[in-house]
């Protein structure tokens, strides 16, 4: 390890593997909430920290808690194991994120500091297993570390030293007041507490009453989002809903955008509608929401990252559901049904090397479009956030824009200059797609999507080894029945038999004269239960046997079957030269 790498994180009295796990990672100098985080965590303060995102929170409270646990096993009396570190976040996804960055930099202290994530209800046996080892850090939404802590897998009374909040201004909104507050209840008096946000309103406040004691409050004099020669923010008046499709369309058909993007929606409905939309011209997305498994979600991020496809259509968090304090969400907007109360996309995770955001419809608050925003323009790269307007929405992207301009006057969201006319020629292709995007077609693939993940689950493919019978219940060639069933249509009629062996006949007379010889009957045709017609049955003989071979025939026909090259052998005399005369 060379000391420049590392120079910025030297000063602050850091164990040399810890050091050591941050120069792997590339990090010279902290940021700015690192900078001013790290040290007073150090001393023993409780933080309320805001930042924007993307910004370093994680690594913020990460660090600290590493170098606090690894400074108490180095010099403290030898205690029992036990967990001295408490993560809560609002998501199953960032549950995952903030155990990878810790484990990334606990890589070369693993055997001291081991870190454990019980945001999946799905294993919660695996879970009460993993937590009796007691592991130093527990990671996980309130709702599972509630779970945990009323059947006696997780104890915490007595041994937990350090409890940090993340996105902490989004645990109210998905409803966790309630498990917070109970949660409190199995907590010492005395513990450590940060609270990262990336704003700061009512909730923040509320929380802070209740966990922290005499914080230091960092509010970082930094602009919410990079300024304009990192982030380019614009916008385009659309006059219909229409023009927002048509203008979607041009824009990733004729690559007027490069690189990675990410659409956002206000609701699941529209997710599947716009994703069914572009598949009419072979642009391929994914949709990323909270009705699908966790390891989906995550598995789609990952493969996001890793450059497998560059589209990706998702929710905001703060629109997959109404925030309604002090109760659970289970249900959302109308065709919202069912998503996740847990799964949240618009904050905190991490999208790497995000070119372009773009807000199909226009975000809720301007909260939602500071979070949307913030996946672009990540550690010093470039990024783009083009935001489609209805002239009837123009007086809320006036609310926006007063909120990310504050003293600033000028004006941020810049026009995007796009003339319409230009793109016309496309607009019926794009009414003719529309048409087929049906509410009937969005709910089938809506239910095909979810089926095709528990078919490609893992854990159930020994189960459907065991139990094929099962599996045929969830085939996607199963009847829908979307209308009424009307079971004389289930069989031909004599009638109709007769016709179709007139039309046969003449199918016939026509394949003859183009030489084509005597009709072939399919396998399918064979195996079908409607009888051949009368007419038929001397010409087609569907059920005649095939006339077994001779063995001669046989010989003859595995003969010719053999490579000439190896069966060949000449038989002819051979060839003596003469003795020339004398």
């Amino acid at each position: 390890m060379e000391d420049s790498e590392a120079l910025g994180f030297e000063h602050m009295g850091l164990d040399p593997r810890l050091l050591q796990a941050v120069t792997d990672l590339g990090w010279s100098r902290p940021t700015l909430i690192q900078e001013k985080a790290i040290p007073l965590a150090l001393e023993g303060k409780d933080l309320l920290a805001r930042a924007r995102t993307g910004s370093g929170k994680t690594a913020a409270y990460a660090i600290p808690m590493l170098q606090l646990l690894l400074h108490r096993k180095a010099t403290g009396p030898v205690v029992e194991q036990a967990v001295r570190g408490l993560v809560l976040v609002p998501t199953k996804e960032l549950a995952r994120q903030a155990q990878s960055m810790i484990q990334q930099l606990a890589t070369y202290c693993a055997r001291d500091v081991r870190v454990a994530n019980v945001s999946a209800a799905e294993d919660s046996v695996s879970q009460r297993a993993v937590l009796m080892e007691k592991p130093d850090v527990v990671v996980g939404t309130p709702s599972r570390i509630l779970s945990h802590l009323q059947q006696d897998s997780l104890k915490l009374r007595d041994s937990l030293e350090l409890l940090v909040v993340d996105e902490a201004d989004l645990l109210f909104s998905f409803g966790f007041e309630e498990e917070l507050k109970s949660l409190l209840c199995h907590l010492p008096r005395i513990y450590q507490a940060f609270l990262m946000s990336a704003t700061f309103n009512e909730d923040v406040q509320a929380l802070k009453e209740l966990i922290l004691h005499n914080p230091v409050t960092l509010k970082l004099q930094e602009s919410q989002l990079p300024g304009p020669d990192q982030l380019q923010q614009f916008q385009v008046v659309c006059e219909t809903e229409e023009d927002k499709f048509l203008l979607l369309y041009a824009l990733l058909k004729l690559s007027l955008i490069r690189g990675k993007s990410l659409l956002f929606v206000n609701t699941l409905e529209r997710s599947y509608r716009l994703r069914l939309f572009l598949e009419q011209f072979s642009i391929p997305t994914c949709v990323l929401n909270g009705e699908l498994p966790l390891r989906s979600r995550c598995h789609i991020i990952s493969q996001f990252n890793q450059g497998f496809y560059d589209c990706v259509i998702a929710t905001d968090a703060e629109v997959l559901g109404a925030p309604v304090k002090g109760k659970r969400r289970g249900r959302g907007p109308k065709g919202d049904k069912a998503s996740d109360p847990e799964a949240g996309v618009a904050r905190g995770i991490d999208f790497h090397h995000v070119s372009a955001v773009l807000n199909f419809d226009l975000p809720p608050t301007p909260e939602a479009y500071i979070h949307r925003a913030g996946r672009t323009a990540r550690a010093n790269n470039p990024g783009i956030v083009l935001t489609f307007v209805l002239p009837t929405e123009q007086f809320h992207l006036g609310k926006i824009e007063e909120l990310l301009s504050g003293e600033n006057r000028g004006p941020i969201l810049l026009p995007y200059q796009f003339r319409m006319e230009e793109i016309e020629g496309f607009r019926y292709r794009c009414r003719d797609a529309m048409r087929s995007v049906t509410k009937q077609a969005i709910r089938e693939a809506r239910l095909k999507e979810i089926k095709e993940e528990l078919l490609h689950s893992e854990k159930l493919k020994t189960y459907f080894e065991d139990n094929p019978r099962d599996l045929q219940l969830l085939r996607h060639d199963l009847p829908l029945h979307p209308a009424v069933v009307k079971p004389h249509l289930g069989h031909v009629p004599d009638y109709l038999g007769c016709q179709l062996g007139q039309n046969w006949r003449i199918c016939c007379r026509i394949s003859g004269r183009a030489g084509m010889g005597a009709v072939a009957v399919s396998p399918l045709l064979r195996q079908a239960s409607l009888p051949v017609p009368p007419a038929l049955r001397g010409l087609v003989r569907p059920h005649k046997k095939r006339k077994k071979l001779s063995s001669s025939c046989r010989k003859a026909k595995r003969a010719k079957s053999q490579n000439p090259l190896r069966s060949f052998k000449h038989k002819g005399k051979k060839f003596r030269p003469t003795a020339k005369p004398s």
